[in-house]
C-alpha cells in the first residue's frame, strides 16, 4: 500500500476526487491550508496591490493499493492545478503496517493479490533472505547496541563485507595453490 499527498487548489477538489473515485473506492482526507505563500500572478488585480492574489489550498491525503498508485499520482498531477514551478509535489511513502482500529494489533502489509512478475531471485535466495531478515527482527536491539546497525540493509551490507575477506583469503589461496601444481 501507498500513502500519498499533495498539494491541490480546492476547486479542483471535486473533479480529482470523481476521477479517482473511477479507479476504486479510496477515503480521501482533505485539509484547507491557511496562510499559503503560493500566489495567482495571471489574473489582474486592482490598483494599488502587488498583483498577487492568494489561492485557496487543500491538502489531500489518500492510502491505496500498488497497483493503482501510478494511476493515481497521474490523475493528481494533471488534475492539481498547480505546476511543479509552483512547488507542486505529489508525496509517495510506503505504509509498512496496518493496524487494526479495534483490536489495536499491527499487522505487515500483504503481498499484492494480483500476478507478479517473475522474482529475480531464485528460490534460495529467497530463502536466505528471509532466514537473514528473521534473525535481523529478533536482534535488532543487540545488533544495533553492539555493531551500530540501523536497518536490515545494513544488517545484509555488514554480513557481506565481514565474509567477504575469508572469501578473498580462501580465493587466493585456492588460486596459488593451482598455480603451484605442474604438469
Amino acid at each position: 500500500m501507498k500513502k500519498i499527498e499533495a498539494i491541490i487548489r480546492a476547486q479542483n477538489f471535486v473533479e480529482l476526487k470523481n476521477k479517482i473515485s473511477k479507479i476504486g473506492t479510496y477515503l480521501i482526507a482533505k485539509h484547507e491550508i491557511s496562510n499559503n505563500d503560493i500566489f495567482d500572478r495571471q489574473h489582474g488585480s486592482k490598483i494599488g496591490s502587488t498583483n498577487l492574489k492568494s489561492i485557496p489550498l487543500l491538502k489531500i491525503e489518500l492510502v491505496i493499493p500498488d497497483v493503482d498508485a501510478k494511476k493515481v499520482i497521474g490523475i493528481i498531477s494533471e488534475s492539481s492545478g498547480i505546476k511543479s514551478s509552483d512547488g507542486g509535489k505529489i508525496f509517495v511513502s510506503e505504509m509498512t503496517e496496518i493496524v487494526d482500529m479495534q483490536t489495536l494489533e499491527g499487522e505487515k502489509e500483504l503481498e499484492v493479490t494480483t500476478p507478479t512478475k517473475r522474482s529475480r531471485l531464485v528460490p534460495l535466495q529467497k530463502y536466505t533472505l528471509t532466514k537473514v531478515e528473521e534473525f535481523y527482527e529478533q536482534n535488532k536491539t543487540i545488533l544495533l547496541e553492539n555493531y551500530k546497525i540501523k536497518s536490515f540493509s545494513d544488517f545484509v551490507n555488514f554480513c557481506i563485507l565481514e565474509y567477504l575477506p575469508v572469501l578473498q583469503q580462501k580465493t587466493k589461496k585456492t588460486v596459488y595453490d593451482l598455480n603451484s601444481i605442474r604438469f
